[in-house]
């Protein structure tokens, strides 16, 4: 909200929210549009400029002019019901936002109609049929919203989709694809997730690639979940992830998804007709082979292991039906396998979880490798614990969906230990070889 003075300045100029204006300032001269001030001090008014960034400028110091009223925002029609070869489903995130500038609100483009006006290709792509299950921030996702999203892909394919678009905010993005990867198995269709790191407004977006280039996924002869997002800095083509095997590694580059310890399934490009394969990916599965397992546990945690960690640390997660270790190098913890009077071993209390019913799981800091618990004393002190992941090169993400589905379908130990160590939905690569980096 702006102070006082400024809005009675603004009303007495005949101006609003969302109008584009001429400011001349020490700084020089911006011409955007004037934006709602959400928070901070009162007394700057802040301004979209035409490159989709915002500017703050002091209201002592300039002078504004009227250059053209805002058009009221056109309301959509409702979505008509109709059936489409491929299922757009919206769960959130900026890839088709739309920004009120009245408000400041970013609200969802979702109706087909508003896909549309997003992405004006969209029709020459395939016929296409949309919903929205929820609008989020992608860190808000749970382990609800998952199973949401599977049963409403389930629903999709019974009604006859191709394939499956899932728009939804990368930050967990990662958690949900691998989430969906064991719990929707033997699939008959594509099902891909998209995202957007730019927003819509921004000239240098990358929306429109993304959502074009996994329509373009969604249409072909693929039986597994996967990640379409931008494959470099420029707009030339996108990568097509594994599911189990992507991870975000940025915080904002349109680069940020990178495929780890594989090769992705391809890179794409809608433009020139592009799939170039670049990893073996499971090809679509007989529709009756299809089923659908949203049994899951949600009650796992996710612990750094760290210089200076307590064993009172690992003690307080007896509440939790199982825990994933993010250890260090290949698979390690503080377990002081010398004897030093000043180290504080966390392996007494890792036992104490195993030997009380609570499966832990191993998984790497370094993200990319093969967990490898045999090499030095400290992962053999760790095995013999019991602590699972010998041999793994999943990521701790995903170890963490996996460890909640399967705790979903048992608490027996033994059982916990086969199933996490059995390649689900590869998650667990046969082999490692040397790879380029994707």
């Amino acid at each position: 909200m702006y102070s006082s003075k400024i809005e009675s300045f603004l009303k007495k100029k005949g101006i609003t929210v969302g109008d584009r204006i001429e400011v001349k300032s020490g700084k020089g001269t911006f011409e955007g549009l004037l934006m709602p001030r959400i928070q901070g001090e009162e007394d700057i008014l802040v301004l979209k400029l035409d490159n989709g960034y915002n500017i703050g400028l002091k209201f002592e110091e300039i002078d504004i002019k009227l250059i053209e009223k805002a058009k009221p925002r056109k309301k959509m029609p409702e979505a008509k019901e109709e059936k489409g070869e491929i299922t757009i489903l919206g769960c959130g995130g900026t890839i088709a936002s739309k920004i009120d500038y009245k408000t400041g609100a970013v609200y969802p483009a979702i109706t087909p109609e508003e896909l549309r006006m997003t992405f004006p290709e969209i029709d020459k792509m395939a016929k296409i049929r949309s919903k929205s299950l929820f609008s989020l921030l992608s860190e808000n996702m749970n382990a609800e919203h998952w199973k949401i999203i599977a049963k409403t892909i389930s629903d999709e394919i019974k009604d006859g989709a191709r394939g499956v678009v899932i728009m939804h905010g990368t930050d967990t993005m990662h958690y949900t694809s691998s989430a969906l990867s064991f719990m929707l198995q033997n699939l008959p269709v594509p099902v891909v997730l998209v995202g957007a790191q730019r927003s819509s407004d921004r000239p240098s977006s990358e929306n429109e690639m993304n959502m074009m280039n996994a329509i373009y996924c969604a249409k072909k002869d693929i039986g597994e979940v996967g990640v379409c997002m931008h494959a470099s800095m420029n707009d030339d083509y996108c990568y097509l992830h594994h599911g189990t095997k992507v991870r975000k590694m940025h915080t904002s580059r349109r680069d940020a998804f990178r495929s780890i310890n594989s090769a992705p399934i391809a890179a794409v490009n809608y433009r020139n007709d592009m799939f170039e394969v670049l990893s073996e990916y499971r090809k679509s599965s007989p529709k009756e082979n299809f089923k659908v397992n949203t049994k899951i546990n949600d009650n796992v945690a996710l612990i750094y292991t760290h210089p200076n960690m307590k064993p009172e640390l690992v003690e307080s997660l007896g509440k939790y039906d199982g825990v994933v270790l993010v250890g260090t190098g290949l698979g390690h913890a503080p377990t002081n396998p010398s004897n030093d009077k000043i180290v504080k071993p966390i392996l007494p209390a890792v036992k104490g979880l195993i030997d009380s019913g609570i499966p832990v799981v191993m998984s790497s800091q370094t993200i990319s490798g093969r967990l490898c618990m045999r090499v030095y004393a400290a992962g053999r002190m760790l095995m013999n614990a019991g602590v699972i992941g010998d041999g793994a090169d999943w990521t701790p993400e995903t170890a963490y969906t996996k460890l909640c589905w399967v705790l979903g379908q048992t608490k027996d130990m033994k059982k916990v230990e086969e199933l996490m160590m059995e390649n689900v939905a590869g998650e667990i690569s046969g082999r490692s070889l040397p790879m380029e980096e994707y």
